[in-house]
């Protein structure tokens, strides 16, 4: 029980790490598993789990590669650019020979291993694609390509290596054609069934909204059974074609499936990982040997150039990115699960090199993800092929109010795109010399066309509470939820709580519990300004309140680093000296009150002070 706890709270626990780093989580997953298994002797899988080992990653590898297949559209691939559709075709097939070649000359493994080698690690994958793009934040065009062709050459290359795995499995029969012909059929069959059925349940309401998840786990679980067990090794295929089906299918609910199973698969492969990375043994990568580095060098230097200059042939990118493109290719998820699955069936039927291929896996696995993360950005500014910082502002709503804040964030050299549906309101904020988006932020047109280069925050502003709640869902993943922030309108303000959408919809409230839109707008149109101060160590924050009295609102603060922090309901926020401090100044009339009040108490509280001193 304490290794199972132990398992499990580290997988989770590097799933953060990897978000605080901006780092594939594989990595700190393979190390630590790494760490607690051949390095310390904690986790010892095959003892703890005894025959149920296989069981469970056959399941579990079905289950993500059944989640990876969902997100493939197959009318996204057609409206593809050409260089993608050339990378994830021939591209990946010539990547796969390069690599299967040189295993075969450098390791020693026979032909059918070595192009089971290739296929599994020709996959990218967008579980390390994402994270490093995160970082090295390369510019749109080349984002997309990597970022496109990691979603696609998932299942696809998963596929291929079932493919591959399938006709080595089929020649331990003298039959076999015959025996990876039944492989296709029945595991295509199965797949193409089971779809059909989900999905026919599913349009016609025949399951209740609560059963939707677990319906399709427990379904995708017995396809993949009861394939493998009408023909061996079927199963993988039968669940990767139900996820294609379904995942292009009209009119099925899918959504909430495949946030389930998104969850499910981020579990499952925090655990997966761990285990199967105790299970390597050292004394493999001796057996390996220098070959293993050859390979290694042939991934990086010669196959993913020799693929990227193949499929770019005739494109218009510039040498300069098509080295970028050449060098940042790490292996992840798919590559390291299904090659100690197909191991362990492997080693039983007694293949030779068997033993080798999770190792040699590994090695190109940590070995990709270490090297690109570390050198990808460096290499990134200096082919002058990346983004500047996401240091702007995406502001929903070309209101007064919204227009404003653009202008103040603006004139501090941030970057700010305004949306709205409003024409009007559109055309005034550009004729302020404001960027803008005519459209709807949370539209599929606004996912292709707004161009968020250098956008890391949101501030949903308009005066519709729904659109700035559904605004601020949409991007709590692009920006993360620290940086989706919202303004209270009038409406919400003492609002029933039944009436009044919930924080984590609407994100954290812009600049005050008792600021609203309204409020900001009669303010601005009563004569307020917004201005920035540079507070010093004999004029502090405090000092700077106690000038402007209860009608400052401040709103937002430069560190000394230059870095924007924002005023919000719950953030602690104390400016220091040196910062620069942002408000909403209140009107010339109210600052005059304020200071006069000043004046008449200092005064009285002087005269209190003569009239007590002694004589």
């Amino acid at each position: 029980m304490i290794t199972l706890a132990v398992i499990v709270v580290v997988g989770i626990g590097c799933q953060w790490l990897a978000w605080w780093f901006k780092l594939p989580a594989i990595l700190f997953l393979l190390l630590s598993g790494l760490f607690l298994g051949p390095v310390t002797g904690f986790i010892q899988p095959d003892k703890l789990f005894g025959a149920m080992l296989f069981p469970m990653v056959s399941l579990g590898v079905a289950l993500i590669l059944f989640e990876g297949s969902l997100t493939l559209r197959l009318s996204e691939i057609k409206g593809l650019g050409r260089v993608v559709r050339n990378l994830v075709t021939f591209g990946a097939v010539l990547n796969a020979v390069i690599i299967a070649a040189a295993t075969h000359w450098f390791v020693g493994f026979s032909w059918q291993m070595a192009f089971l080698f290739g296929a599994l690690v020709s996959v990218t994958g967008p579980t390390v694609i994402v994270p490093l793009l995160r970082t090295v934040r390369p510019i749109s065009s080349l984002a997309n390509i990597l970022r496109w062709e990691g979603i696609i050459i998932d299942p696809l290359g998963a596929l291929m290596a079932v493919l591959v795995f399938e006709f080595i499995v089929s020649g331990q029969d003298h039959q076999e054609l015959l025996v990876f012909g039944k492989m296709l059929l029945i595991g295509g069959a199965a797949g193409a069934a089971a779809a059909y059925g989900l999905a026919t349940v599913l349009r016609r309401h025949l399951l209740p909204e609560y059963l939707h998840n677990v319906t399709t786990l427990a379904l995708v679980v017995g396809v993949f059974t009861g394939a493998d067990f009408l023909q061996h090794e079927s199963g993988l295929l039968a669940v990767t074609v139900m996820g294609m089906m379904l995942g292009n299918m009209k009119n099925v609910p899918m959504e909430d499936i495949l946030d389930f199973k998104e969850s499910l698969s981020v579990l499952l492969i925090s655990l997966l990982f761990i285990v199967l990375a105790a299970r390597v043994d050292f004394k493999l990568f001796a057996d390996v040997g220098w070959g293993a580095a050859l390979v290694f060098f042939v991934v990086l230097f010669i196959a993913r150039p020799a693929m990227v200059l193949a499929s770019t042939l005739g494109s218009k990118l510039k040498w300069r990115e098509r080295v970028l493109l050449s060098w940042v290719a790490p292996r992840g998820i798919v590559a390291a699960a299904v090659s100690a699955l197909f191991a362990l069936r492997l080693q039983d039927l007694g293949f030779a090199g068997a033993d080798l291929l999770v190792p040699l896996t590994f090695m190109v696995i940590i070995g990709t993800v270490v090297v690109q993360s570390a050198t990808a950005r460096p290499l990134a500014n200096r082919l002058k092929v990346s983004e500047p910082e996401p240091r702007g502002v995406l502001i929903v709503g070309a209101n007064p109010v919204s227009r404003a804040i653009a202008k103040a964030l603006t004139e501090k050299r941030f970057r700010v795109v305004i949306a709205d549906t409003y024409w009007e309101d559109v055309r005034t904020a550009r004729m302020e010399g404001l960027a803008t988006y005519y459209g709807n932020v949370v539209s599929e047109h606004a996912d292709r066309h707004l161009d968020l280069v250098g956008i890391g925050r949101l501030f949903a502003m308009s005066r519709r509470p729904a659109l700035n709640a559904l605004a601020c869902t949409r991007y709590k993943n692009e920006f993360g939820a620290n940086n989706v922030y919202s303004l209270q309108t009038a409406e919400e303000k003492g609002a029933p709580e039944k009436q009044v959408i919930a924080t984590h919809f609407a994100g954290a409230r812009l600049f005050g519990e008792n600021v609203t839109h309204t409020k900001l707008a009669s303010l601005i149109g009563q004569g307020a300004e917004i201005r920035g101060t540079q507070l010093t160590e004999t004029f502090d924050y405090a000092s700077y309140c106690e000038k402007y009295g209860k009608g400052l609102i401040p709103l937002f603060a430069l560190d000394g680093r230059g870095e924007l922090r924002v005023f919000y309901v719950g953030g602690e926020l104390e400016p220091a000296p040196g910062w620069t401090v942002v408000s909403l100044l209140p009107p010339e009339g109210e600052k005059r009150e304020h200071n006069s009040h000043k004046e008449t108490a200092a005064s009285e509280s002087g005269a209190e002070a003569t009239d007590s001193a002694p004589a």
